[in-house]
């Protein structure tokens, strides 16, 4: 209790203390709202004093305002009367001037009047400006006319009679300038058609117009620009007199040219019709010259140099990369490009083009130029076929047929001459003749391909599909597949040149993906030739093969005479192929050669009649000496840039023919094992074959064919059966000859190849021949890549 009321003590003396502090609180507030009473007081009577001071100084400063706005609006009085009286006494003398022809000091006080004029824009209404302003404008209409009716003299003869009128014009030029443009334009204009009426009277004539006269207008023009050139210096060479009468009379020739070509009753002479476009170039080539504008592209000779220049680069992927890039650069940038209507022509060199302005009114009456090139490129074809050796010349390096190179240089020539006469039209329908002209090309290099037998004699002698090559056959056809090589890649840079050369327009309509796709089936049939002729060299020693007694040999001697036959053939062709070919083809020929000759020689082996356990280790012998036979082919040819991947391939392909002879060579309880393991793709008929060979008895082949088909064969894919004839190599996909870099994938279509092979009999080329032709229609796929990279 005691602590308790210490607390209340203690809080009623706060209370007390804070009672007192309210009320000084309050006391100090009312101190403070008097003190802002009293200040705002004061503010008060010092606006009130302010205000008093404005007023007094206004009152004081009353007359010296009205004085200062007096004295400004005299002195603009007095100026404006100044320059009134000078603008009244100019109009005066300019007057005086006009009526005087004083042409040099009427320049200098239009200048003077003018400047005037300016300063009399805010007074437009008033009486006195409006017609000081009229007269001024009736000055220069006498002007006018006094200059016009002066100029009418020039070129009349006066000019030589007076000798004062070309510097009276040489002043009256300083007057147009100091007149509206529209007088200088009107005058220009006026004075180039005066000049050129004579010259449409002359050339409108009977006499005159006419085709093989058109060189005569351009001597015309020449002429009189060589005569006058001393007078018409009287024109500033800022109105360019010169240009302006040059651009006139190239409208004017191109509209009676016009008129000439479509009056013509029949086709126009080719060469009265060249011969005038020549001179026209000619002439709009001077003009382009010294006036400038529509520069002339130098690199066109070079350009079209550049075709066919690297038959003995090699060609790379990057190469092929680089070509296409460029081109698809080019048709993105045709639709970027704008023509920019709105430059003034009247200045030289500001986008007037004389480069055609003359010689396009000649584009649609070409094609008789058209046709005479395609007839002479036809008939210099023949020729270059009748007289190809089909042999190159000793110490070349191309190792192409030299029609290839002739039909080329041909090509250019013609390029060329085209490229100076036009770059539109005419030079996109004349490539359109070197496209049927190579296409012609390639058929008759197809046509001169070795062929092999056909017909029902043929099919019935089992000849069908072979084809028997001599020596020089095999290198004929090597020059064919480099000279089609040379051609494919000829042509995409012919293709390349022109797009460049050609109006842009025209660029993206220029391919020669067709001629391409022709070269490459030239090259394909080649090569597919080459391989089927060796293939019919082998014929004799496969059937040797199946003649020797294998059932009743008694000891394993050295290799077979076959096999000493097939060394033979292959040391005889191949260092000869392997010199001509590249060594694309060379390596593609070779990969070809092996997918025949290993599944042949494996298909081979079951033709035999019977093989005793000594004939199929000396066969197996011989199995070797083949595989080592074709692993040395690389270098026999010279060859061995992609020795190790054919290697690869030899391996595989003779293995086959290894592991059935070891089939073979098995014990008869574990035959069907070692079957199973070695051939694990086989199939029971092949397996019943094998059993044949091995010459076991019906019982004992029975039970084991049955406890084989018992246990399963493993199949994975069908394999060949023993009654099936050898069939000719199922023609090769060749990679196009810019495409080295898709060799680098071919075993897989190589083993493909193989298998379709082994059961295709004759019908091979035949159903390849329908799928190149499917491809080509096609926009995608693997197969189209290979024929149009």
């Amino acid at each position: 209790m005691q602590k308790i009321q210490n607390e209340i003590r203690t809080v009623d003396a706060g209370i007390l203390t804070a009672s007192n502090s309210g009320t000084k609180a309050k006391q100090d507030l009312a101190a403070a709202t008097c003190a802002v009473e009293e200040l705002m007081y004061k503010i008060r009577e010092i606006k009130t004093k302010a205000v008093q001071s404005e007023t007094m100084v206004q009152e004081i400063c009353r007359d010296i305002k009205k004085l200062d706005f007096a004295k400004k609006h005299v002195t603009t009085t007095i100026t404006a009367l100044h320059r009134l009286t000078m603008l009244v006494s100019a109009v005066e003398q300019l007057q005086v001037m006009a009526s005087k022809r004083q042409y040099k000091e009427a320049a200098a006080q239009l200048e003077a009047v003018n400047q005037l004029c300016s300063h009399f824009e805010a007074y437009r209404d008033i009486p006195k400006i409006i017609e000081l302003r009229e007269k001024f404008k009736n000055i220069k209409q006498i002007l006018k006319s006094h200059v016009y009716s002066d100029f009418s003299s020039l070129g009349t003869g006066k000019e030589t009679e007076e000798t004062n009128l070309l510097q009276q014009l040489s002043d009256a030029c300083l007057v147009v300038d100091a007149l509206e443009p529209s007088v200088k334009e009107e005058l220009v204009n006026n004075f180039c058609n005066r000049e050129l009426t004579s010259y449409e009277q002359i050339f409108e004539g009977a006499e005159l117009a006419k085709l093989d006269k058109t060189e005569r207008r351009y001597a015309w023009i020449k002429r009189r620009m060589r005569s006058n050139e001393e007078i018409w210096k009287i024109f500033p060479s800022s109105w360019d007199v010169s240009y302006r009468l040059c651009i006139l009379f190239c409208k004017k020739t191109r509209k009676q040219l016009e008129e000439i070509l479509s009056t013509l009753k029949e086709k126009p002479d080719v060469g009265t019709l060249l011969l005038a476009l020549q001179r026209t170039i000619e002439f709009e080539d001077e003009l382009a010259e010294k006036f400038g504008g529509g520069t002339q592209n130098r690199e066109i000779g070079n350009e079209i140099e550049k075709i066919g220049r690297g038959a003995n680069s090699s060609i790379n992927a990057s190469d092929i990369r680089k070509k296409y890039e460029k081109r698809l650069a080019a048709h993105q940038g045709t639709g970027s490009e704008e023509k920019d209507g709105s430059k003034d022509l009247a200045v030289p060199g500001a986008g007037f083009n004389f480069r055609g302005i003359i010689s396009s009114c000649f584009e649609p009456h070409l094609t008789v130029y058209v046709e005479l090139e395609e007839k002479t490129l036809m008939e210099s074809l023949e020729k270059l076929v009748q007289e190809e050796t089909w042999d190159t010349e000793e110490g070349s390096q191309n190792s192409i047929l030299s029609s290839s190179m002739q039909l080329f240089l041909i090509i250019k020539r013609s390029l060329k001459r085209c490229s100076a006469l036009t770059k539109s039209q005419t030079l996109y329908n004349l490539f359109k003749v070197f496209q049927r002209i190579l296409k012609v090309y390639a058929t008759k290099l197809f046509a001169r391909i070795p062929k092999g037998g056909t017909g029902i004699v043929a099919a019935a002698t089992g000849m069908d599909g072979q084809i028997k090559t001599s020596d020089r056959d095999e290198r004929v056809t090597c020059y064919i597949v480099n000279s089609a090589e040379y051609c494919h890649k000829t042509a995409g840079e012919l293709s390349e040149s022109v797009s460049k050369i050609i109006d842009p327009q025209f660029a993206e309509g220029v391919d020669m993906s067709e001629v391409e796709d022709e070269f490459s089936a030239v090259i394909t049939k080649s090569l597919v030739t080459l391989v089927h002729g060796l293939e019919t060299k082998f014929d004799i020693e496969m059937a040797a093969m199946t003649r020797v007694p294998w059932a009743t040999l008694e000891s394993v001697g050295d290799q077979s005479e076959y096999v000493n036959a097939i060394n033979l053939i292959l040391t005889t062709s191949i260092p000869a192929l392997g010199s001509i070919l590249s060594p694309v083809y060379f390596q593609f020929f070779l990969d070809k050669l092996t997918s025949s000759l290993g599944p042949r020689f494996y298909s081979n082996i079951f033709k035999c009649k019977q093989i005793s356990e000594t004939g199929a280790q000396q066969m197996l012998l011989d199995t070797q000496a083949v595989k080592t036979i074709l692993l040395e082919i690389p270098s026999l040819g010279r060859q061995t840039s992609g020795a190790a991947s054919y290697s690869k391939f030899v391996s595989r392909e003779m293995s086959k023919a290894e592991a059935l002879l070891k089939v073979i060579l098995s014990p008869v309880d574990s035959v069907a094992d070692t079957y199973r393991a070695l051939l694990p793709e086989g199939t029971p008929m092949e397996f019943q074959r094998i059993l044949e060979l091995k010459g076991l008895k019906k019982a004992d082949e029975q039970s084991i064919l049955d406890d084989f088909n018992k246990h399963g064969p493993g199949i994975k894919q069908a394999h060949i059966t023993p009654s099936v004839a050898p069939a000719p190599l199922l023609a090769p996909v060749v990679p196009s000859p810019n495409v080295a870099g898709l060799v680098a994938s071919h075993e897989d279509v190589l083993t493909r190849a193989a298998a379709l092979g082994r059961g295709a009999a004759t019908t091979g080329f035949k159903r390849f021949l329908a799928l190149t032709e499917a491809a080509k229609d096609r926009k995608d796929g693997p197969f189209r890549m290979l024929f149009n990279p």
